[in-house]
């Protein structure tokens, strides 16, 4: 009685899986969606995405449109990758977007990750414009310079190495009332499709 040997899983295969998963994360959708757009099945797109199944040249161009990315990018070459499933390179971060002036966002964390991490950057005399509350919890770390962090109408100034967490749903709101730009690591429970003005 003879038994089929189970496939050989390779780091390529596992690496190309993570990148796939990552990009379909990054646009938040789900297996389905894109297997039915590539033409396969969820089991055999679920098979790629963990590592245990080859990605075979005729899925990858109707994958790669699914995905809306040319093919070539879901093969990755040496240990330069755009998105990963668990890290986010310095150089590949992608901005988010924000409402107020003197402020910008850079996001930490990689696609699927429970946690937002953004690195906030705020000018001096950059701010929220005004107070506002949402779901979820916070975290932050001052990095350099100082902010002035307003909680629940109480004033906090903040300076490097100085840190903070509180509900996202008590009013809150920050400046740069100093001269120096202000940097710091913001940990959010909010998908980053929510976050605006602030963390």
């Amino acid at each position: 009685m003879s038994s089929k040997a189970a496939p050989e899983v390779t780091e390529a295969d596992v690496r190309v899986g993570r990148r796939i998963r990552a990009l379909r994360l990054e646009r938040s959708l789900g297996l389905a969606d894109v297997a039915q757009k590539a033409g396969i099945s969820v089991g055999a797109l679920s098979q790629i995405e963990r590592g245990l199944s080859s990605l075979r040249v005729r899925v990858l161009w109707p994958l790669a449109a699914a995905l809306d990315v040319e093919p070539h990018s879901l093969l990755i070459e040496g240990g330069e990758q755009e998105s990963d499933l668990y890290c986010v390179r310095a150089a590949n971060r992608r901005q988010v977007p924000v409402w107020s002036e003197g402020i910008k966002k850079e996001l930490l964390s990689p696609p699927g990750a429970a946690l937002t991490g953004l690195l906030v950057y705020v000018e001096p005399g950059g701010g929220t414009a005004e107070s506002y509350a949402h779901a979820g919890h916070e975290f932050g770390l001052v990095r350099t310079g100082e902010v002035e962090l307003t909680i629940d109408n109480v004033l906090y100034t903040l300076k490097a190495g100085d840190s903070f967490a509180f509900k996202s749903t008590l009013p809150h709101s920050f400046c740069n009332a100093g001269s120096q730009p202000c940097e710091i690591v913001w940990v959010n429970t909010v998908k980053p499709s929510e976050v605006r003005n602030g963390a």
